[in-house]
């Protein structure tokens, strides 16, 4: 009986110490992942995997194109889940020489009775290629509001770098463009105002 006794306490703090090691981990699982989307980011940034292109491009240099190479950059766009846009490249492809600024547009409707915000993701592939692939402007850099019924063009200018290396010939630019929900009121007046 006496033994019995003793090892019930010893019992309990071994339970209550595997208990605290089991909602450490619990806790540090949840921090873990909450942290992996901006590592993952940042990661795919820095090493052009998964086809994240970075983001906008500043260069004080004066680039010369490379008139002797030529690059097919194609576009591709899509609609993500439930977006019902009408969404597309104004041109499937483009001929570019490396160092060259380019400028393309992709069309955009929003053929529906409401108000709507979208919001494109690029993605380019080979991976490999977006360390040289700069976008100066893009329609991805920001929210794209449409009332309903309303279309526009939406301007990309981009430069493929010239030490793209040499076995990559072509590129392939793809956008798909998400439902940001109901814009705010002032986003409309203040696109009316520009516009009008």
């Amino acid at each position: 009986m006496v033994e019995q006794t003793v090892a019930a306490p010893a019992t309990q703090r071994s339970n209550a110490r595997v208990v605290g090691w089991c909602l450490a981990s619990v806790a540090g699982m949840f921090a873990f992942g909450f942290a992996m989307v901006p590592l993952y980011d940042v990661f795919c940034d820095i090493t052009g995997i998964n086809g994240k292109t970075s983001g906008r491009y500043v260069s004080s240099d004066v680039a010369v194109a490379d008139m002797k190479r030529t690059v097919k950059v194609q576009f591709l766009a899509q609609n993500g889940p439930d977006m019902p846009w009408v969404f597309r490249p104004v041109s499937r492809s483009v001929d570019v020489h490396p160092g060259e600024a380019i400028t393309v547009s992709f069309y955009a409707e929003n053929p529906t009775g409401r108000d709507m915000v979208g919001q494109a993701v690029p993605s380019l592939s080979p991976s490999e290629g977006t360390l040289y692939f700069h976008k100066t402007e893009c329609f991805c850099f920001n929210q794209q509001p449409l009332a309903a019924g309303e279309n526009t063009e939406m301007p990309l200018v981009f430069i493929v770098d010239r030490d793209l290396p040499s076995h990559i010939t072509k590129l392939t630019l793809s956008y798909t463009l998400y439902d940001q929900g109901e814009p705010q009121a002032a986003v409309f007046k203040t696109t009316t105002i520009d516009n009008g």
